[in-house]
């Protein structure tokens, strides 16, 4: 049974930085693929950005050149920085690992079928 426990959310003034951690009880180095995800009250729950096996990476417009996704396999970890954050940005975040669709790691909620339980980020 996968597991996967997100960590490093909290409170934040708007233009300022946290860093969330997802530990994962699955080598997530071999895992197809990896990604964020967050669900905002009322919204549907949006792909945020992915890594691959291979490391590389994919990010929507809305938080590229301001969060960057990475693994650390010493801690068997998936993180995600985040940078410059926005009202908007208050959400809350999950870590999902799944399969790649056509050959790629795409923010699609239907190609992950392991989720965290969340962790929650507010931007002020």
């Amino acid at each position: 049974h996968v597991q996967l426990v997100e960590s490093g959310g909290g409170s934040v003034q708007a233009g300022g930085s946290l860093r969330l951690s997802c530990a994962a009880s699955v080598d997530i180095y071999s895992t197809d693929c990896m990604g964020w995800f967050r669900q905002a009250p009322g919204k549907e729950r949006e792909g945020l950005a992915t890594i691959d096996s291979a490391f590389n990476t994919r990010y929507e417009a809305s938080v590229k050149d301001r969060f960057t996704i990475s693994k650390d396999n010493a801690n068997n970890t998936l993180c995600l920085q985040m940078n410059s954050l926005k009202p908007e940005d208050t959400a809350m975040y999950y870590c999902a690992a799944g399969r790649r669709v056509l050959g790629r790691c795409l923010t699609m909620k239907g190609a992950y079928n392991y989720w965290g339980q969340g962790t929650q980020v507010t931007v002020s």
